[in-house]
C-alpha cells in the first residue's frame, strides 16, 4: 500500500516529505516538489486509508499549487497477469477550477501530474 509518509516511492516529483502529527486520518504531511511544476510546496491530509482494502486518499490543503480544494483517491489492485504479479493503479480525483483556468486546462494539468507517477516497464 502507498504510504502516506513516504509519497517519493510512488510519486517521483516529490523532494521531500515532513509529516506533522500521527500517520492517521487527519494526519498533515509538507510536501516540496521538483521545479518542473507550477508550484514548490503542497500541504496535505490524510483523508482515508485503507490497507485491507488498498485505498489511500488525501486532500491539498494549501501550498503554492494552483489547485483548489482537490481531492484524491488511489486503488491498488493486485492481479497476476501471465503468472507474473503486477499492480494495477487508479486514481480518481475532484478540483475546484481555479479562477483564470479552464476546466481543460485543469484536467489536463492534473492528469499530466498524475502521469508522472507512471512507473515504466
Amino acid at each position: 500500500m502507498a504510504r502516506f509518509d513516504q509519497p517519493k516511492k510512488y510519486k517521483p516529483f516529490v523532494c521531500r516529505c515532513a509529516v506533522r502529527g500521527n500517520l492517521e486520518v487527519g494526519g498533515l504531511r509538507e510536501v516540496d516538489v521538483k521545479t518542473q511544476l507550477p508550484a514548490t510546496t503542497s500541504t496535505e491530509r490524510l483523508e482515508l486509508i485503507d490497507g485491507d482494502e488498498h485505498i489511500l486518499s488525501i486532500r491539498i490543503n494549501g501550498g503554492d499549487y494552483r489547485l483548489k480544494n482537490y481531492f484524491s483517491m488511489i486503488f491498488l489492485h493486485p492481479e497476476i497477469i501471465e503468472g507474473r504479479p503486477v499492480t494495477f493503479v487508479v486514481e480518481s480525483f475532484i478540483v475546484h477550477v481555479p479562477e483564470g483556468n479552464t476546466k481543460d486546462e485543469t484536467c489536463y494539468f492534473v492528469e499530466a501530474l498524475i502521469n508522472c507517477n507512471r512507473i515504466p516497464g
